[in-house]
């Protein structure tokens, strides 16, 4: 079947964009059923963790293989591919009648996830006018912090105050889906010209002049993506048990300010230029995890709704930031390939930190496990901090430009 319409680049643009925004809301869909299925099939904070985990791992497999696979078919061609994994995922959730079909669900959504997240993002690169990478970094941050709002508050409404808990959340995201998937059928076909040779599974690679920048904005996005995992994953919990909230559309209301806050922030902060947005992004991240344990001690909702807000300006800055720098820095042959290498760290270290807080809290108890969960975030965002501050002054030797320069000696 071949499509006799295209999409023009402003209007590929958004649904590029809606790509980005799908992975944010498929990852989170499950976050508010959690607590109904651990009462339903009597699960541990380890298997509800580990539910939330097989979907970064997952999406680590499928960067491991095809990182650079859009480098080759196109960005439209991957992007189509994943939404469909992710329509079947999503289609298990919602007739699931065991634990072990959503596992199987979660998967999917991680191979999904997988293969559109970096064509996605690279492609709102592509469209985006001439010198307006800036524009794509900032649109890309909201459009995930909508997706994630998206899925804490529709689901929220829906488990609360619809029939069908555990199922009709994920018929509304499935009928989303599929019209992302109509719209992305019209996007221009496009294979990159410097994608040379036949393509083979291989992991990302990062250009050697570009591995300090890397190592910067991948610390950077990934205090994000750990962060989400904590949320994610234990947040329905953390409002419930240690907070004493039982209506899940409020828990679901608390979860997404940090979606609405890093969506705001997002576009309110993109003249800032990258240093300085990591670093303010790191130092939001650490008093925002402060206020997150002080917010579990206390039994606060108050504390956890300022974490929210604090942690969601956090991790705005920390993601757009460290986008802004790799954006700038790499050159268009190399793009997917290395975007995947950054969701690739991002996702590896999401699961980790999913499953790690998982396994606290059914050893030791939640407070306990936020409390480490939010010391080794916090190191982290130390650690983007200083780095952001190194890379400020390194001299800009891999740019594109200075590369290409270089490489002509």
């Amino acid at each position: 079947m071949k499509n006799n319409y295209t999409l023009g680049p402003r209007a590929s643009f958004w649904v590029a964009a809606a790509v980005v925004c799908h992975t944010l809301w498929t990852s989170a869909a499950p976050a508010m059923t959690y607590p109904l299925y651990a009462a339903q099939w009597g699960l541990t904070h380890t298997t509800t963790t580990a539910i939330f985990a097989v979907y970064p791992v997952a999406v680590v497999v499928m960067l491991v293989l095809f990182g650079d696979i859009s480098d080759y078919i196109g960005s439209r061609t991957t992007m189509l591919a994943g939404l469909s994994a992710s329509l079947a995922g999503v289609l298990i959730f919602a007739v699931a009648p065991g634990i072990p079909w959503v596992f199987a669900g979660r998967i999917l959504m991680g191979i999904g996830v997988g293969l559109s997240a970096s064509p996605a993002t690279a492609a709102m690169i592509e469209f985006s006018p001439a010198g307006q990478s800036k524009r794509a970094s900032s649109i890309t941050t909201a459009a995930q912090a909508l997706g994630l709002a998206s899925a804490t508050l529709v689901g929220g409404a829906l488990i609360q105050y619809a029939p069908y808990p555990t199922r009709l959340n994920f018929w509304v995201l499935f009928v989303v889906l599929a019209a992302v998937f109509v719209a992305a059928w019209f996007l221009p076909r496009s294979v990159p010209a410097a994608a040379t040779g036949r393509w083979r599974p291989k992991a990302p690679s990062i250009p050697k002049g570009l591995r300090a920048i890397f190592v910067t904005s991948a610390t950077a996005m990934t205090i994000g993506y750990a962060l989400g995992a904590v949320m994610l994953s234990l947040g329905a919990h953390i409002a419930h048990e240690l907070i004493g909230s039982g209506n899940v559309l409020v828990n679901g209301a608390a979860i997404s300010l940090l979606a609405v806050v890093w969506g705001i922030t997002g576009i309110a902060a993109r003249p800032l230029p990258s240093r300085a947005a990591m670093i303010a992004g790191g130092t939001a991240s650490t008093i925002g995890l402060a206020l997150l344990v002080l917010s579990a001690r206390h039994h606060a909702l108050p504390l956890f709704l300022a974490s929210s807000v604090i942690s969601g300006m956090g991790y705005s800055l920390l993601f757009m930031g460290g986008l802004n720098l790799m954006s700038a820095n790499v050159s268009a042959h190399h793009r997917g390939a290395t975007l995947s290498a950054l969701y690739l760290v991002a996702y590896l270290v999401m699961g980790v930190t999913a499953l790690g807080v998982g396994a606290a809290a059914t050893a030791w108890g939640l407070e306990i496990a936020i409390d480490l969960g939010a010391a080794g975030l916090g190191l982290l965002s130390i650690a983007a901090i200083v780095l952001a501050a190194a890379v400020g002054r390194a001299p800009r030797r891999d740019s594109p430009v200075t590369r290409a320069a270089l490489a002509n000696r």
